[in-house]
């Protein structure tokens, strides 16, 4: 490999931190996964080569690349090449259907398309429907009308890129209605205030410390706070391909594992283990937990600390930006709150009115967005300027702080349902289960359940003739199965004479939704 005239400096500054790692611990382990090891000089001269073979097919600064992959080193493989070649990297949900992979990679102006053969029916749509795209590359295995990954990049040049540019992520989130959407900035912030106080927190030992890396990367948490920011700070990580509650204990205690990041339904089946096998492995290396992205039951919470020791942090923020922060001390202190603004993030709670409310009122949660690199939705004018009130945003949470500004969250003003960590909107499970020759109308809510935090229950109408029996519940229930990826089908149908409607005739879902919360509080 040649040698990179470089210093340190410059080479971070052009999106190639992992270059700087590679020149102190070329021979140390980055990346271990079931698919293989990567050194963090290997993993340098693959990203490398990758963005050079981006360059040589006509990629260009600032053009899209869709990755379709589960944990493995070509996902890393595929960021690190996007972030020091200058290119916009959107990472696509391969839990969704073909139909909306297609559509992510199409939106995104996506120019190439890395795919694992594990998707072939989601990839070969997207290559049919995405005509922009240039390049077609694919791994683990083949899929018709790809090019073989590792055998294109193996003849490139390995060496580092004396004009690195550094590159972005576009993330797609999904709303309370439509598709998905593009979380886009045109400039990159100064600095991430949450990924700022995340490494404050972790303490990282880059020479020693391991990051075990439990969920999909395709999703923002897992792929910038369990693998970016350790891989920046020169940590090696552990992809988990499919998340098992005893497999992770076995590879914390095989690798000495040091830090995670978990969503609660994780942790909820880790103290479901039977005490035996929970005591049959040593976590002492573990010194920092994070986790966020879904309601965490307090006694869930409580219980890890007991276990684990007071390592827990848990966050409050999205695709979109923001930063609310807390510690374990701090939560014991007042159980349920998600903490305080980070420094630099501004949060204010909002009467309906715009008004700020007084500690102790519950409001609308709005953000401030930064000065530089604050989001839009790409290509979509509209809903960017909706998602605003002038300066400030809302995730569409209620929320309350207390005397010493910490936050409560309370409710959500949106339709979003968050299983598991994943978010799900309704309107498409309902534009689903509407084709059943049964249904005269559905709403489809979250309902709580106290493994996943909400699961997905189906509110319906049904049509003059038909018996709300369970043999029409079967039925639904089974026509939803087929039509539907596993994350988005119902588990449960309930029948109602008529779903209450504004005076447009439009569902009125929260309606629907109250009775099944009455004296729980919803928390994200």
């Amino acid at each position: 490999m040649t040698s990179s005239p470089l210093s340190d400096e410059e080479l971070s500054a052009r999106g190639m931190a992992i270059a700087v790692h590679a020149r102190r611990r070329p021979d140390q382990a980055a990346l271990i996964t079931t698919s293989g090891l990567r050194s963090w000089s290997q993993l340098n001269a693959r990203a490398n080569q990758l963005a050079r073979l981006f360059r040589a097919r006509g990629l260009k600064t600032g053009d899209g690349v869709a990755l379709l992959a589960h944990n493995a080193p070509e996902f890393v493989e595929t960021w690190a090449a996007c972030q020091r070649a200058g290119l916009r990297l959107t990472a696509v949900n391969w839990h969704q259907s073909p139909e909306l992979v297609a559509y992510v990679t199409a939106n995104c102006d996506a120019r190439a398309l890395v795919a694992s053969a594990r998707f072939p029916a989601a990839a070969l749509q997207a290559s049919r429907e995405a005509e922009q795209l240039k390049v077609r590359l694919c791994f683990a295995g083949d899929i018709e009308g790809f090019e073989d990954f590792n055998a294109l990049i193996a003849e490139q040049d390995p060496g580092d890129l004396a004009d690195g540019e550094p590159g972005s992520v576009m993330l797609y989130t999904s709303g309370t209605t439509g598709r998905p959407k593009g979380v886009y900035r045109a400039t990159r912030p100064v600095v991430s205030q949450l990924t700022a106080t995340v490494n404050q927190t972790a303490q990282w030992r880059p020479e020693s410390d391991i990051a075990l890396v439990t969920g999909p990367l395709y999703h923002a948490a897992p792929l910038n706070l369990n693998l970016v920011t350790p891989i920046q700070m020169g940590v090696a990580c552990v992809l988990m391909d499919k998340w098992d509650a005893e497999e992770t204990l076995r590879l914390i205690e095989r690798h000495a594992v040091t830090h995670t990041h978990v969503v609660p339904t994780m942790m909820h089946r880790l103290l479901q283990l039977d005490e035996t096998v929970r005591g049959r492995y040593d976590i002492s290396s573990m010194r920092w937990i994070l986790h966020g992205a879904a309601p965490c039951p307090a006694h869930v919470k409580r219980a890890m600390i007991e276990w684990f020791g007071p390592v827990l942090y848990e966050y409050y923020s999205a695709t979109e930006g923001g930063g609310v922060f807390i510690t374990s001390p701090e939560w014991l202190e007042r159980p349920g709150s998600v903490g305080r603004p980070v420094p630099g993030v501004e949060v204010r709670v909002l009467d309906p009115e715009g008004a700020i409310c007084p500690p102790g009122t519950e409001g609308a949660v709005y953000m401030k967005a930064p000065a530089t690199g604050r989001f839009e939705y790409y290509k979509d004018a509209a809903k960017t300027s909706n998602a605003y009130r002038g300066d400030w945003y809302t995730l569409g949470d209620m929320g309350r702080f207390d005397e010493q500004g910490f936050l409560f969250l309370t409710g959500r003003t949106a339709e979003l349902i968050i299983s598991g960590g994943v978010n799900i909107y309704p309107v498409e499970i309902d534009d689903v289960i509407i084709r059943h020759e049964a249904v005269a109308d559905a709403a489809v809510i979250g309902v709580p359940n106290e493994d996943w935090g909400e699961e997905i229950k189906a509110v319906v109408e049904l049509k003059p003739g038909f018996s709300a029996d369970e043999t029409t519940a079967a039925s639904i229930l089974a026509f939803a199965r087929d039509a539907l990826p596993g994350f988005q089908r119902p588990r449960t149908v309930d029948f109602v004479e008529a779903l209450p409607r504004s005076a447009a005739g439009k569902v009125l879902r929260q309606l629907v939704r109250e009775p099944y919360w009455a004296g729980r509080t919803r928390r994200i």
